[in-house]
Order: C-alpha cells, then sequence, then structure tokens
C-alpha cells in the first residue's frame, strides 16, 4: 500500500516505543519506578488550585464555543503582561498565538519558515527537531554536544554551517538535558545571528532562530535564564518564542502554549494552525487568562513546585554521585532547570550475572529496567548517538520515598555485574 514519502520515512518515537515496553511490565505486575515521561503525576504535582478553579467556573458559564482563531484576546492581553511583568519583554496581543500547547506551535514554525530543502540547524540530544524538520522537508544538519559543554550548543559548533541555514532550533533550559545556556553562550550565538543576517541581502530569507523556553520559570539555585531578545534587542526581529502554563503548572493535560514573535510571522502562524485546528479550548484559555492575573498565588505556585522538583533532581543527583565514590560506573550533572536529570551508566563492556555482556544501550537500557526496574530514557532517543552512556530521568512521576528506593535498587544491580 503506497503512502506518501513524508509518511513512509517518518521515524516512530523511541520514548514511545520504550513507554510500551514499560506498560507491559506493569501489566504483568513488575513495580517499575517509570521515569521515562516529560510530565507529570497529577496526585504528586496537581495543577493550581486557582487554575483548577477557573476552568471549572469558564465551563459553568458555557464557554464551550469556537475560540479567536489566534486565541481569545482575554488571554492574549494577559500574556502580554506577564511577559513584562516576568522577562521585561514587550509584545503587544498580536504578536502572541494562542495553541493546544507547545507542539502545534513547534510545528507551525517549521511550517511557516522552512521551504522543502532549507536547512534547519539543532543540537543533539534534543527533542523532536528531526522529525519537525522532516514534516516539513528541511534538511538537517544536527550538531552533537558534549558533557563538557553541558550538552549544550555553541555559536563555534553552528558557525561552519549557517550560511546554508534558514533556522536554528534552541531551547533553553533543555529537554532532555534540564541544562542551560550560560549568558556568554547565548550572547555568541546571538552576536553570530546578527552578523549573518547583516550579510544577507534583502532579497534572502532571514537567518531565524525558535527558542523553547517552555521550561524557564523552573530554574534552581543561582541558575539563570537568558533569552536572545533580553540580551540583544534586535533578535526579536529573528526570534519566535515558543512557552506556555504546561510544564511551570504541572498543566501538561490542560493543553495552553503560546508563541511570540515577529507580527508578520506569527500571523503565517495562525493561518496554519487555523486550517489545522490546534487551537486550545476556549474554557482552558479564559481561565488561564484569569489565572495569570493572580500574581501572588501564580508566584505562590512557582515557588511551591520549583522546591519539590529540585528535591528529587538533588536527591537523584546525590545518590548518582554516592554511587559514583563507591566506585560504580555511574555519573550526574548538577541539576540547574526543568524536571529532568541527565544520568550516566557506563556500563557497555560489562558482564550481568547471567554471563550476558552488555554490548549496546539497549543492551544496557534493558538491564536498568530488568534489573534495577528504572525506566529511564536514552540520549539517542533525543538524536544523540546510539553509543551515548547517557539518560535522561525525569521525576515529575517520582515521590520523594521513590529517590532512595531507585538509588539502592540500582546499587544492589550494579553490584551483580562486572
Amino acid at each position: 500500500m503506497k503512502v506518501s514519502k513524508m509518511a513512509e520515512n517518518l521515524i516512530g518515537s523511541e520514548i514511545i516505543k520504550l513507554a510500551g515496553e514499560i506498560k507491559a511490565k506493569i501489566a504483568q505486575g513488575e513495580n517499575i519506578h517509570n521515569f521515562t515521561i516529560g510530565d507529570f503525576d497529577p496526585e504528586i504535582f496537581p495543577i493550581p488550585d486557582n487554575l483548577k478553579s477557573e476552568i471549572i467556573a469558564a465551563y459553568q458559564n458555557n464557554e464551550t464555543n469556537y475560540p479567536a482563531a489566534n486565541g481569545m484576546s482575554v488571554l492574549r492581553d494577559s500574556i502580554s503582561r506577564y511577559l513584562l511583568n516576568n522577562l521585561e519583554l514587550n509584545y503587544s496581543p498580536d504578536d502572541i498565538l494562542i495553541s493546544g500547547g507547545a507542539r502545534p506551535l513547534i510545528y507551525a514554525v517549521y511550517q511557516a519558515l522552512i521551504d522543502p530543502q532549507d536547512t534547519v540547524l539543532f543540537p543533539v540530544p534534543s527533542w523532536n527537531n528531526n522529525h519537525y524538520t522532516h514534516l516539513s522537508g528541511g534538511q538537517q544538519i544536527f550538531i552533537e554536544t558534549t558533557a563538557d559543554e553541558n550538552f549544550m550548543p555553541t555559536a563555534e559548533d553552528f558557525l561552519p554551517h549557517i550560511q546554508k541555514a534558514t533556522l536554528i532550533a534552541l531551547c533553553s533550559p533543555l529537554n532532555p538535558t534540564g541544562t542551560v545556556f550560560s549568558k556568554a553562550q547565548l550572547s555568541s550565538i546571538c552576536e553570530m545571528v546578527l552578523a549573518e543576517n547583516a550579510r544577507r541581502s534583502a532579497d534572502e530569507k532571514p537567518l531565524y532562530i525558535i527558542y523553547d523556553q517552555i521550561y524557564w520559570q523552573l530554574t534552581f539555585g543561582e541558575t539563570e535564564h537568558f533569552n536572545p531578545v533580553s540580551l540583544y534587542p534586535e533578535m526579536a526581529n529573528y526570534t519566535v518564542f515558543i512557552d506556555g502554563i504546561s510544564k511551570a503548572y504541572a498543566a501538561t493535560g490542560v493543553r495552553v502554549g503560546w508563541a511570540f514573535g515577529p507580527n508578520k510571522i506569527i500571523s503565517k502562524m495562525k493561518s496554519i494552525l487555523g486550517h489545522v485546528g490546534a487551537w486550545a479550548p476556549k474554557a482552558e484559555q479564559i481561565a488561564t487568562a484569569n489565572f495569570l492575573e493572580h500574581k501572588t498565588a501564580s508566584a505562590d505556585y512557582i515557588t511551591w513546585i520549583k522546591t519539590e522538583v529540585f528535591k528529587r533532581l538533588d536527591g537523584f543527583y546525590q545518590g548518582f554521585q554516592n554511587l559514583k565514590s563507591e566506585g560504580f560506573p555511574v555519573d550526574a550533572i548538577a541539576p540547574q532547570a526543568a524536571i529532568y536529570l541527565t544520568i550516566k551508566f557506563d556500563l557497555k563492556g560489562k558482564q550481568t550475572k547471567s554471563g550476558v555482556v552488555l554490548n549496546t544501550t539497549k543492551d544496557v537500557t534493558a538491564f536498568l529496567l530488568n534489573e534495577a526496574k528504572l525506566a529511564v530514557v536514552p540520549f539517542y532517543a533525543f538524536g544523540a548517538n546510539t553509543e551515548s552512556p547517557w539518560y535522561r530521568l525525569s521525576v515529575g512521576t517520582a515521590s520523594e520515598n521513590d529517590v532512595k528506593a531507585v538509588i539502592e535498587k540500582l546499587r544492589t544491580a550494579l553490584s551483580t555485574i562486572s
């Protein structure tokens, strides 16, 4: 049976494939610590009470018909104020587009900016840029980042490729690593983009950045979030932001995301999503608008969720450092942001108690799942080399008790290999 070349060559999600294996084990009665998904257990991380109340009130007020194509004006007004108050970014409501979460917006950015055969640059590991490039018919050039740079790309990484590029896809805090751009790193990239656009003629398409900052409020300790436009205001001409309530307010299922950027691009994205119908529900939009005006409640929730997420991230980090000090071949990068911890299992070539040699990353992943009952996502699922020993551990479904239990199970499992 014939289908389109795009569909025929579209790669399925490695995370979904792994999730299927985990669900099968859970269905068989196994107690798996499933830290694969970038989501929250609502019993552990419920959405804010005020947001829940506003959603219920909106449905009780029968806000159930179609929303405006670019989002309800009350929400775009509220987001405009929110960006100004929290990030000192001055975007009018007409420069803001609402959709059902961040994914349709990312898709729309690619569709609005990328012609077939245009080049997209992005670092790996990173989330889904390879798939969005494929969906848009673009050509991908990916940059394999390293632990030495906290898996964040540098201007020097991109520089050899920018003259043929249309889009650079960036995310900070980064999914899957939970690491962030330093001010110097992001400044260098902005300077490179501005210089390249100064070089291009008026007849050429500019070099743009899509800047996914949906985790920006979840930073820990002295970690700071930086964005291109705050560093270089002229970057406003070339930057499309992706944001929303999904992560900071544990509202992944509420499906309210927003993009903001140059008005012409936002307008074209609106037209694309209008044909797709990827709107956030009207009731949730009105509820989010009202919730964002509860400044104290909003700030209090951010303080609470940051505290709870960091407890788990730091607990796992300290546990991995203890295992490392005991001589086990593991490591972790200290948590900086988001809900992810970057962890390392350097187990290839090791032999299990049953005599099986762990030859590949898939072997290591299976060992962790079967022996330690730990499900985490290898970085190759985010485009990194299949030989990478690094993994993403997501804490949105972790209780505080899980932390100690997982470290003990890892200690026991790792003690059985040689």
